[in-house]
């Protein structure tokens, strides 16, 4: 332990505690742009600097170690006029109009001004000019880039694809598309994941806004609006809404989506038994002819992973299980068998996707993704465009009574809930797996060693005297080191899952925005136990799934069940 005063304050910290850190760990709050834990350490902005006695010059407290009697002043005058000095710099190279921006009341360089008293600019404004792709589904905006490298640092340390680099030199430096490349170029392999969008500390990097295109269906009067809601939507949507989690049930929600004026609100979680009853299918059989298969059988539902495999290991593509995501197989579904349900064309139905990703709004895009004679899904919004357009329309959602979902579309099983964290889709699968194997059900616990937040995670199970060796992986970097043992035969799989955010949806791209805190593996265990509380827990015993094989698909890999839910993988397209 290290023993120092902060501010007058006695302390004691364990070694190697940087000042920033022990000055939380003490209740004394340090301001910062730049910083991100063990990601990027790198001191860049200058905002967090602090006095030490004895020392004349100011040192950045991200990267500075306690040492034994250090004497901390973290707000002295000193420090103080440096830190607004420094953020009038930034300012100065920031296109400040607030009101237009996105990240407006959550963005730390304007809570930052705010609480430094800064609302006068004293310097030169030199705003740089840009130019991007606006069809794109992450969005780029240099006016109002800080270069604090987080983006930077995010995408090369953990999901390792090194999209962004510095670019030019002096007071032109920025950050931009590695190479001076643009974003949709072929040799840029961005997976549009979205993790630099969550650890972006301003509005830089956003998600394409979609909600615009909602409202103008809306009023157009002469679609029927659909609403769909994805697994992990229901661990998030109420963080920026004044929700506790309590509060802010999936009832709530599709209490919500009904006042915002959808006709019709289903649960994807729906789609995510579907989407098991195919790819379990699907694996089965691959067992029984393993002598003629490739193995291992890689999960499908996430379009990011999908980008990657395509972009990076496409020797790898072929073994990408053919089925769609439960997003496209929802769309499919909805206009297919719910157009004939209420006796309507396709097209007249209009399909918003609510997601915790970026990358879906790539997915719905991909042509060879509608099936049912019409766009499949027309738009997707994150949970951020969902809290946005639940605002826009004035709602007071601690007001509103628990809603239901739709039938047969909104009835999930637990299985269908777990698809939103890293190891779900494995374990849901399993056990449908072993119900097709056996004839008999397992115990739902029985498969939880998939579950792992660590990065990598690899087990063995029996079923039926048939050993099974399961990979599964989140995170692109985790990822990468996964498939590059596999491809070089240094380990042997049966079913790998993987999710290119880490922790999976639960940590996905288009969730909320929380300043220094990573939300994932707990909204992830909120989906564990909604999982582990209720009665209905494997996907081929949810009622409305039983109903959609028995009145519409036949059965699982059918002729019309694959022509709807399943996709040529070497198809898929890597941008328009």
């Amino acid at each position: 332990m290290v023993n120092a005063t902060i501010n007058g304050k006695a302390i004691q910290v364990p070694e190697n505690t940087t000042i920033l850190e022990a000055a939380k760990l003490n209740h004394i709050t340090i301001p910062h742009l730049c910083y991100l834990k063990k990601v990027n350490e790198i001191g860049a902005c200058r905002v967090c600097v602090v006095e030490i006695e004895g020392l004349d010059r100011l040192v950045s407290s991200c990267n500075t170690y306690v040492q034994e009697g250090m004497k901390i002043l973290t707000n002295s005058p000193k420090a103080r006029q440096a830190r607004r000095v420094n953020v009038e710099l930034i300012l100065s190279q920031h296109n400040a109009r607030c009101a237009e921006c996105i990240r407006s009341g959550n963005c730390e360089l304007q809570t930052t001004a705010n609480d430094l008293g800064i609302n006068t600019f004293p310097y030169h404004k030199d705003i740089a000019a840009f130019n991007w792709d606006s069809e794109f589904p992450l969005i780029r905006n240099d006016d109002k880039c800080i270069k604090c490298m987080r983006c930077v640092q995010i995408c090369e340390k953990v999901q390792q694809m090194n999209v962004w680099d510095i670019a030019k030199s002096g007071s032109r430096t920025t950050v931009g598309v590695t190479g001076g490349n643009a974003i949709t170029d072929p040799e840029v392999h961005c997976t549009v994941c979205g993790q630099c969008i969550t650890h972006c500390p301003v509005g830089a990097l956003v998600e394409r806004d979609d909600t615009q295109k909602v409202r103008d269906a809306f009023a157009s009067g002469d679609k029927i609006m659909i609403a769909s809601v994805a697994p992990a939507v229901r661990t998030s949507w109420g963080e920026k809404l004044g929700l506790t989690h309590e509060e802010a049930s999936a009832e709530r929600l599709a209490a919500a989506l009904r006042a915002v004026g959808f006709n019709y609100v289903f649960d994807t979680d729906f789609s995510a038994d579907l989407t098991i009853m195919e790819e379990a299918s699907e694996f089965v059989g691959k067992l029984k002819n393993a002598k003629n298969e490739k193995f291992p059988m890689f999960t499908s539902c996430c379009p990011g992973w999908v980008r990657f495999i395509k972009m990076e290991f496409p020797e790898l593509v072929p073994q990408l299980s053919s089925a769609k995501s439960p997003q496209q197989m929802f769309g499919a579904i909805i206009k297919s068998w719910y157009a004939q349900i209420l006796g309507v064309e396709p097209d007249k139905i209009y399909h918003v996707s609510f997601m915790p990703c970026t990358a879906k709004k790539y997915e719905c895009d991909v042509d060879c993704m509608n099936s049912s004679g019409a766009r499949d899904v027309d738009v997707v919004l994150t949970v951020r465009e969902l809290d946005r357009l639940i605002k826009s329309e004035g709602i007071d959602v601690k007001a509103l009574e628990d809603g239901v979902f739709d039938a047969p579309l909104g009835t999930a099983s637990g299985a269908g809930h777990i698809f939103g964290t890293t190891g779900g889709v494995m374990e849901a699968a399993l056990r449908t797996a072993y119900k097709l194997v056996t004839g008999n059900n397992p115990d739902p616990n029985a498969f939880r060693y998939v579950r792992d937040y660590d990065g990598i995670k690899e087990t063995e199970f029996e079923i039926a005297g048939t050993k099974l060796r399961i990979g599964v992986a989140h995170g692109l970097g985790n990822i990468r080191r996964l498939c590059e043992d596999i491809r070089d035969g240094k380990v042997h799989y049966d079913f790998v899952e993987c999710m290119a955010c880490p922790t999976g949806c639960a940590g996905g791209g288009g969730q909320p925005i929380e300043e220094g805190k990573e939300l994932g593996e707990g909204r992830g265990k909120i989906l564990l136990d909604m999982d582990r509380k209720m009665t209905l827990r494997f996907s081929h015993e949810n009622p409305s799934i039983v109903q959609c094989y028995k009145e519409y698909l036949g059965e699982p890999g059918s002729e019309k069940a694959h022509h709807l839910l399943h996709t040529d993988q070497t198809k898929w397209e890597l941008w328009k």
